[in-house]
């Protein structure tokens, strides 16, 4: 199965084996936003994914 290259380009894969992914909501609109939010959308999240999931977005993701 092909990776998805839209979603891949949104994530990173730690050397672990964890998923990152940005926050929703940081493209733009963010004018009105508090330093605050705007601090906390620029941070990482883990994903927590079955492997099934996994592997059909991250087939050929190292």
């Amino acid at each position: 199965m092909k990776t998805n290259k839209a979603y891949k380009k949104r994530i990173k894969v730690t050397k672990n084996g964890k998923v990152l992914a940005r926050a929703k909501g940081q493209n733009h609109y963010n004018a009105k936003e508090s330093g605050n939010d705007q601090h906390g959308k620029a941070r990482y999240r883990a994903i927590k994914w079955a492997n099934r999931i996994k592997r059909r977005f991250l087939s050929g993701v190292k």
